[in-house]
């Protein structure tokens, strides 16, 4: 009897080592599995980062590209906007020397014709004199034709000076007109910059936008 317990003890633990070992052995095959799925997914991900890293690393080559150009079409903007300024600042400083050299040949002459008609009045005023003095006919002769030739003189004078100041007047409202057109031009030359920078700034905007929806 002894025996034959022992032998059934001896057959159930080994029937339970048996079992055990198989036990151990799925287990050990589930987690080697587990392990291999896992290290898969590892592995995957990984890859999946590592393509993303290099799309990324493209995007960002594409936008140094992209500030760069932006950069230099801003300084080429602005090197052009500071040329412009100069010139209209050149043209400002040559329109106001033209002015005043135009007043300054306008006092000129306002004073020559001045310095003449101060004497011709003197010399009207010595030939009243000198009339007064002589009451003798052919002297009131000779006095009124001298009068009619200063008169005639004043007259050619006065049409010659009005002619003069007419042209010059001319020439100062020519000179107005172009000033003005120059400030238009600068007016228009300014906005046609600020548009084209504006484009650029937008067509930049959309270049981006469509590089961020199609990633």
């Amino acid at each position: 009897l002894t025996n034959f317990v022992t032998v059934i003890l001896f057959t159930f633990q080994t029937n339970i080592l048996a079992e055990l070992k198989n036990w151990k052995f799925t287990l050990t095959q589930h987690y080697r599995l587990q392990v291999k799925q896992e290290t898969e997914k590892h592995a995957a991900h990984v890859k999946q980062l590592c393509n993303e890293v290099e799309n990324l690393k493209e995007l960002l080559h594409t936008y140094e590209i992209s500030i760069a150009r932006k950069d230099e079409v801003i300084t080429n903007l602005s090197q052009a906007l500071e040329k412009e300024k100069e010139r209209v600042e050149l043209m400002r400083k040559f329109t106001l020397w033209r002015i005043q050299h135009v007043k300054a040949c306008q006092e000129e002459y306002a004073n020559r014709l001045a310095d003449k008609q101060f004497r011709t009045t003197l010399m009207k005023k010595v030939w009243v004199a000198w009339r007064s003095l002589n009451e003798i006919k052919w002297k009131d002769k000779v006095a009124r034709a001298c009068q009619l030739r200063a008169e005639d003189v004043c007259v050619q004078l006065t049409n010659d000076y009005e002619a003069r100041i007419a042209e010059l007047t001319a020439n100062l409202e020519q000179t107005k007109a172009e000033i003005v057109r120059l400030h238009s031009e600068r007016d228009q030359y300014e906005d046609t910059m600020k548009k084209a920078f504006m484009r650029g700034v937008c067509a930049l905007n959309l270049e981006a936008m469509t590089m961020f929806q199609s990633k």
